[in-house]
């Protein structure tokens, strides 16, 4: 497993990390839940994200329990804070003061653990003033409640004006956590650019775009059962917009790419992401822990320029590069 700095920070991850988004507390029962988080430590994996607001804080809650007698400070765990939590009241989501440290304390207790390595805005929030929001980090990281600040889904505009707050404030500030696959490219044109200037790293979800990248929904077939483009609990609805027949035909073009360079389709997405100097980590999540094992073979992996372009001429057209696809919500979600 390689490890890559985070940002312009110190800080190492490993270049696959995993994430517990939609499984934990959610689609996989908590032994295999645990037994996924054993074969990613087993794997080499150290660097573990997750978020308050994933299975409404259970997520957090079942990672604690699958790192258990694991050494914490040979680990690297991630959560983020922003979205509805609770009861959902009128405090229970943005980024104001208040959310933001019930929100710390909260993952903290749930986590088992005096701090995290890195806390970060789950997404940008219009409703509160930025200089409240970093203020609030600040405090949390001077407090050595957590050692990194990072963000997610924020626009290039948004990365500059809470980087040049970072500063000021003497605060590390050093990812943002975005979508990124071969199919879902809208970050390279502004969103890179903008962090590479303020000292940023990306961590990148959803680098098999959901599964969509693996191969295994052909155009014309039924969908496969079990699969996350069967999943009502929220799987189906993030799945739904790759789920055509031209991108699925367009996808099993790069068969032949992966196979000249002896990995599954799976692998090759993941190392495709880790081909963008920018990028610090892909995050993989699983259900099962034989996905772990092969999803990790794509680290260190060197994709020749030639077959680059390749994917690029397999894919098309059904690329999505428009920048304003970026999330971010306008008004809070409570």
């Amino acid at each position: 497993m390689k490890y890559r700095y985070l940002g312009n920070s110190g800080l190492k991850i490993t270049e696959i990390t995993y994430g517990n988004w939609l499984t934990h507390g959610s689609q996989v029962e908590n032994n295999a839940a645990k037994a996924c988080v054993h074969a990613a430590l087993d794997a080499g994996i150290t660097s573990f994200d997750t978020a308050d607001v994933y299975a409404n804080t259970v997520a957090e809650e079942v990672l604690a329990d699958a790192l258990k007698g694991q050494r914490r400070e040979s680990l690297e765990i991630f959560t983020k804070v922003y979205f509805p939590v609770g009861p959902r009241g009128a405090n229970d989501t943005g980024l104001s003061r208040k959310h933001i440290m019930e929100g710390i304390h909260g993952s903290l207790r749930r986590l088992g653990t005096d701090y995290v390595d890195l806390y970060q805005a789950h997404r940008y929030d219009v409703e509160t003033p930025l200089e409240e929001t970093m203020s609030a980090f600040a405090d949390i990281v001077h407090q050595g409640k957590a050692l990194y600040i990072g963000v997610s889904e924020w626009s290039a505009e948004q990365i500059r004006a809470g980087a040049a707050m970072a500063k000021e404030l003497r605060i590390p500030f050093v990812s943002n956590q975005p979508q990124y696959s071969m199919l879902w490219r809208v970050i390279e044109d502004q969103v890179v650019p903008a962090s590479e200037e303020a000292g940023l790293s990306q961590i990148v979800w959803s680098p098999v775009a959901q599964g969509v990248l693996t191969g295994k929904y052909l155009p014309g077939q039924p969908v496969p059962e079990g699969s996350r483009a069967t999943d009502t609990k929220g799987g189906q609805n993030m799945i739904s917009g790759f789920m055509n027949d031209d991108v699925l035909a367009r996808v099993q073009n790069l068969k032949p790419i992966a196979d000249e360079l002896g990995l599954s389709m799976a692998q090759l997405a993941v190392a495709w992401v880790l081909q963008n100097q920018n990028v610090a980590a892909a995050i993989i999540g699983a259900s099962r822990p034989e996905q772990i094992a092969e999803n990790v073979k794509a680290s260190g992996v060197e994709i020749p320029t030639e077959l680059m372009a390749r994917i690029d001429e397999a894919l098309g057209d059904v690329v999505e590069r428009d920048p304003s696809k970026t999330r971010a919500p306008e008004t809070r979600q409570s």
